[in-house]
């Protein structure tokens, strides 16, 4: 079992402690601001997770991948608890890139390989799009 640590440092801030050992300030007050609140975390894991998955396998695939950027946004529920309802991920990406390998790379992180999107495919819709711009010199 991992555990992770938050503690309470005033206000609605807080320092967590990853399973890992790396900590994290967090902020719940979005008037103050002076951290990630926790939905937003969850935005930038997801992100982080399927970026994650996209580099492996077209790596795997041979495929010149230059840059990546991994654009996630979402629609939260009106009412508590306000879960995300609506989820998007645009996926930019650089390099000498099949399009046929991007679609599959894509494809195979949503549907398998992505736990974060696994997790937040229970209280959203999730839908994706890419852009594959040109190679740099």
């Amino acid at each position: 079992m991992q555990t992770a640590n938050v503690k309470w440092i005033g206000g609605q801030q807080f320092v967590a402690l990853s399973p890992s050992g790396h900590a994290l300030a967090m902020d719940s007050d979005r008037q103050s601001n002076t951290g990630p609140g926790p939905m937003e975390l969850l935005l930038m894991a997801l992100g982080a997770c399927t970026a994650t998955d996209i580099v492996i396998i077209l790596e795997k695939k041979r495929q010149k991948l230059q840059s990546l950027e991994v654009i996630c946004s979402g629609e939260r529920a009106a009412d508590p608890p306000q879960v995300w309802t609506k989820l998007e991920i645009l996926f930019r990406l650089r390099g000498k890139l099949e399009e046929s390998s991007v679609q599959r790379a894509i494809q195979l992180s949503e549907e398998k390989y992505c736990s974060v999107s696994a997790t937040l495919k229970k209280s959203a819709e999730l839908s994706w799009r890419y852009e594959i711009l040109a190679v740099e010199p």
